[in-house]
């Protein structure tokens, strides 16, 4: 996989933040981008800074919309960026349904393109990439069930992983926790809400995490996730403005 030319790629979340980030890196890579996500208009835009990139509007947590473009285009990439706006809310200010959105979503767009990934299979080679957020790892006590389900889309990896060679697919699968970032929605709503929470205005919380990370940054690093050699991959990675980090 270190050659990305014509190798077709599928952003699942590719209309905005990092998802955009990733599209336009592939692209730039030589990749034949599928771009998926439900904005019509923001995935015309970003079709248009490449030649590379083609799209797909569809809900990613639709099954068979998952089906229907794994079977379509069976991509050599795989990459699940989208997910939901937590609900940012003390614990004793949610409600089930609002603690519960990014389980019916992010878990289950990750539960159900990893299966169809299965299931297809991809083809021998392929290179899965879930991307999860450093909630996984450091909690989030502010915005509900976000951080389980997180987590939970990193032990879904896992476990496809483990099928694949359980069966032989040769299919690579990674999970990335990107760190909060002020350039998508879900990051912006985090930022607001823990920089209220801790009495600091939203620059002075933003330097204390360190170097953005940027949606350019976040598409550099998993180009070059993809191109390394699946023998030196790590199950999961740590994602910041300075890059990857293994995580043990």
């Amino acid at each position: 996989m270190s050659d990305l030319s014509g190798r077709t790629t599928v952003v699942v979340g590719a209309s905005r933040g990092l998802g955009r980030g990733i599209a336009r890196a592939f692209a730039d890579a030589g990749a034949a981008v599928v771009a998926v996500a439900r904005t019509a208009q923001a995935l015309a835009e970003l079709a248009a800074t490449s030649a590379n990139i083609r799209t797909e509007v569809a809900d990613a947590a639709d099954t068979t919309a998952a089906w229907s473009l794994v079977d379509h285009y069976e991509p050599e990439v795989l990459i699940l960026v989208a997910g939901a706006n937590p609900v940012m809310r003390p614990l004793q200010d949610q409600t089930w349904e609002t603690f519960s959105v990014n389980w019916h979503t992010d878990v289950k767009i990750a539960f159900t393109w990893l299966r169809e990934a299965l299931l297809k299979p991809l083809p021998p080679g392929s290179r899965v990439v879930v991307v999860s957020s450093g909630a996984a790892i450091n909690g989030s006590p502010a915005s509900g069930g976000y951080a389980g389900a997180k987590a939970t889309q990193r032990f879904l990896a896992d476990y496809a992983q483990e099928e694949s060679r359980r069966a032989g697919l040769d299919i690579t699968v990674t999970a990335v926790m990107p760190r909060m970032t002020p350039f998508g929605a879900v990051g912006r709503r985090g930022v607001r809400a823990y920089a209220a929470r801790s009495g600091q205005t939203e620059e002075a919380y933003l330097n204390q995490l360190g170097d953005p990370l940027t949606p350019e940054i976040a598409g550099s690093a998993l180009v070059d996730l993809v191109r390394a050699d699946p023998a030196t991959t790590a199950p999961g990675y740590l994602l910041t403005g300075a890059g990857l980090r293994k995580l043990p």
